[in-house]
């Protein structure tokens, strides 16, 4: 199916903004990850993007859609959590193209740190073991012996871990460290640092605030809650010197991940908007503080551009 230009650019008549997720751009595929783009992959999408579409800084985007002004075929880009490669790899092609990104860190990795699931994802990689016994864990012997089997492993882990409450989490993560025997193996250089963080904004891209350790904010006690998200933005204005106003939930599902008191909590703390990962696209007269997002799984091409379409006419869930 060929998609006409005029159709594509259709989908913002109705004052209608598509704002697209992603997390990592990586110099070449990654095996055990196939789900992440490559930069090739990413390069073709973002020309398709600046061809098909407009795309528009998010913070720009959201004004104009508030005031009814958002043009036809609206796009904005949004990466999560603070990689690395979003300034090395994914920044380059950005500015090449002239497009325009928000990124949303999580200000506790910046400088060194390595999130939870990357400290599942290396130590699958890296372990020279075939098998890990879970057992303690409910999960009895994992095999690990081939690339699919390693997949297999992180798909079961992943979500097991993902909803553990703080400590749990952790405790469980370095138990699985120590069983796989990775960690002097687990990279340091994955996250941002702050020069980077820095070159971001000054490259004219946005940049919001993810928390500062990515919690489930629901699994949270509400203090707890609250100084997750005003020190990761108090971290970013004090780091950059500018305004920081945009907010990204954690994993970002309404009502399994955040619930209604902490968009509360996120607009008392300053911020202007908030994006959540609930599927759809935003609309005039819709909850500043819940944007839905769309997850761009498909190849650049008319595939993906139809996806694009049909997500217009989704209606997000809420908190």
């Amino acid at each position: 199916m060929i998609v006409p230009v005029d159709f594509v650019q259709s989908f913002g008549a109705r004052g209608t903004l598509a704002i697209l997720i992603f997390h990592r751009v990586l110099p070449t595929a990654d095996p055990l990850l196939p789900d992440l783009p490559d930069v090739a992959t990413f390069d073709r999408l973002v020309a398709l993007l600046v061809q098909r579409c407009i795309v528009l800084p998010l913070g720009d985007a959201i004004s104009r859609l508030r005031r009814g002004a958002l043009p036809s075929g609206s796009v904005a880009i949004t990466f999560d959590d603070g990689y690395a490669d979003n300034h090395d790899v994914a920044l380059p092609v950005l500015l090449r193209h002239g497009a325009h990104a928000t990124f949303f860190v999580a200000t506790g990795f910046i400088d060194g740190g390595i999130m939870w699931n990357d400290r599942v994802i290396e130590s699958i990689r890296h372990t020279t073991c075939d098998s890990l016994n879970l057992g303690e864990f409910g999960l009895g012997v994992i095999p690990l012996a081939g690339l699919e089997a390693r997949r297999d492993a992180l798909s079961t882990l992943l979500p097991r871990l993902k909803y553990l409450r703080g400590e749990s989490r952790i405790s469980a993560v370095e138990r699985i460290v120590d069983i796989a025997g990775t960690k002097e193996r687990l990279p340091r250089g994955l996250m941002l640092s702050s020069l980077k963080v820095k070159n971001v904004a000054a490259s004219g891209m946005e940049v919001g605030a993810h928390t500062v350790t990515h919690p489930i904010l629901a699994r949270l006690e509400v203090p707890d809650a609250r100084r997750e998200i005003r020190e990761s933005r108090e971290y970013l204005v004090d780091l950059l010197r500018q305004p920081v106003n945009l907010f990204a939930y954690p994993n970002g599902r309404p009502r399994t991940d955040y619930v209604s008191e902490h968009i509360d909590i996120v607009r008392d703390a300053g911020f202007q908007a908030a994006v959540t990962t609930s599927t759809g696209a935003a609309r005039v007269g819709d909850d500043p503080f819940q944007f839905p997002r769309f997850t761009p799984w498909d190849p650049p091409g008319e595939r993906f551009l139809l996806r694009l379409l049909v997500n217009r006419f989704r209606r997000p869930s809420l908190a």
